[in-house]
């Protein structure tokens, strides 16, 4: 076999390797992002979809967020205005995280119907709006 053919075969082999990790990898770090109407749907359609790695788009149902120190454990109710589900989250919470937030949970949904999180991320909208009727700072006040 001359040189020529062996480096072909030797670099389809490296190639189809690569390939191959890459896809497996892909498939098993891949997650859903749903919001929480979306996941009912497709409980409803496979109830096989539980214990699936999941990452949950949702605002924070106000006045639903008990935390217990001692544990480090929060509770919320997350919801998209037509679907909520109950979060469980261990761990520190962002500083940003309180009621009515946008929040971004990962984890997954157990069959009693609780989304236990791994990750919780809270959006703070707050800090990058303009006040209504105030100048950005560093820009002079105009009166009318």
């Amino acid at each position: 076999m001359r040189a020529r053919t062996k480096f072909i075969i030797g670099g389809s082999l490296v190639l189809v390797t690569v390939g191959y990790l890459m896809a497996s990898g892909i498939k098993e770090t891949g997650v859903y992002y749903l919001t929480p109407t979306e996941l009912a749907a497709r409980i409803n359609a496979d109830h096989s979809f539980y214990n699936v790695g999941i990452k949950m788009g949702a605002r924070v149902v106000k006045g639903s967020i008990t935390r217990d120190v001692a544990s480090q454990t929060i509770t919320f109710r997350a919801t998209d205005g037509a679907q909520t589900y109950p979060v469980v989250y261990h761990g520190l919470a962002p500083d940003t995280f309180t009621d009515e937030v946008d929040v971004v949970v990962e984890g997954r949904l157990q069959s009693d119907g609780t989304f236990r999180a791994t990750t919780l991320l809270a959006k703070c909208g707050s800090r990058y709006e303009q006040v209504p009727g105030q100048a950005p700072a560093g820009m002079p006040q105009t009166r009318t």
